[in-house]
């Protein structure tokens, strides 16, 4: 079939026919082709055409058609420049006091979770300013990985841990197989699209030892409020929920999957985490009521924000 480019709408508009290319009977409607001709596909089949084809150079100029990247590059290109700089507030040095107060929660919310052994290899994709590794160190691990596509943010990583690399996460974990005990991505998948995080999962149960686990947090689908994490960001491809989730862990080989709320830590934080976790509870629980009315069933977490774990079988 000709290569479709960007397109001419005719007048046609034909229902009830078959589309040539996902085979149901939809609104179709009729899009000239690169040869003059007309082909009918239904929108979602011409979205992905699209998304797919290159460019045709303007007419006149006698210019062959060359590939032209996509608005995701583009985008990302221009974000993750400088990504602590401009959508985190983060500078290149790195500040301990806030590292800290941001430690002291993630204790609560990763624990039980961190290997037992001090000398476990641990990586980190996605790695931002080094606030986690900051915690991994105080807690006493000491062989400590990370990497970082953002110059800006591996500049400040450095400061906590010297073996950070400047590149591609996806990249850096094929090199890495069965290197690791643990691996960390915080707020990092739901910025992949959609074959890149069945890559992505792939490569970290390759890159995992045996028994090896995988620790990932993301914007939560479920949430009232997950629309809104979900356009948070330019960069975000998609967001997830814990049942989603946990299957496509499931499909790359992982097990034992643990998904853990976001929200207010209940006590050892401050008296404010205290307030708040009690007025989340009936909150909480009134979300879930509706849920259960309308679906006959719970849902695992409601914060817009959650965690989950899976170990390499």
């Amino acid at each position: 079939m000709a290569d479709i480019v960007r397109p001419r709408r005719t007048s046609n508009e034909c229902f009830g026919r078959i589309c040539l290319d996902c085979h149901r009977r939809v609104q179709l409607r009729c899009y000239r082709d690169s040869k003059g001709g007309s082909s009918l596909f239904c929108l979602s089949a011409l979205i992905d055409r699209l998304r797919t084809a290159p460019r045709s150079a303007p007419a006149g100029r006698g210019m062959t058609k060359e590939p032209h990247p996509s608005g995701l590059d583009d985008v990302r290109s221009a974000a993750y420049g400088n990504y602590g700089r401009d959508f985190q507030d983060t500078s290149t040095h790195f500040d301990a006091i806030t590292a800290a107060r941001w430690g002291k929660a993630y204790r609560y919310y990763l624990r039980d979770w961190f290997p037992k052994e001090y000398s476990a290899r641990i990586g980190e994709l996605a790695c931002g300013n080094g606030k986690l590794l900051h915690l991994l160190k105080e807690l006493g691990y000491t062989n400590l990985y990370g990497v970082d596509i953002s110059a800006d943010q591996v500049a400040s990583a450095r400061q906590v841990v010297a073996t950070i690399d400047h590149g591609n996460a996806l990249d850096w974990l094929a090199e890495r197989g069965g290197f690791f005990d643990l691996l960390i991505a915080l707020d990092f998948i739901e910025h992949l699209h959609r074959h890149e995080v069945l890559r992505f999962l792939d490569l970290c149960q390759a890159a995992l030892k045996p028994g090896g686990r995988l620790i990932l947090q993301t914007p939560n689908a479920d949430s009232p409020f997950g629309l809104g994490m979900r356009y948070n960001d330019p960069t975000h491809e998609w967001a997830f929920n814990a049942n989603q989730l946990g299957r496509l862990l499931m499909r790359a080989g992982f097990g034992c999957i643990e998904c853990r709320c976001q929200g207010p830590i209940p006590w050892g934080y401050s008296w404010r985490s205290t307030l708040r976790w009690f007025l989340w509870l009936p909150i909480q629980t009134g979300l879930q009521i509706w849920n259960i009315a309308e679906t006959g069933t719970g849902l695992p977490v409601l914060t817009r924000v959650f965690l989950i774990s899976a170990l390499r079988a």
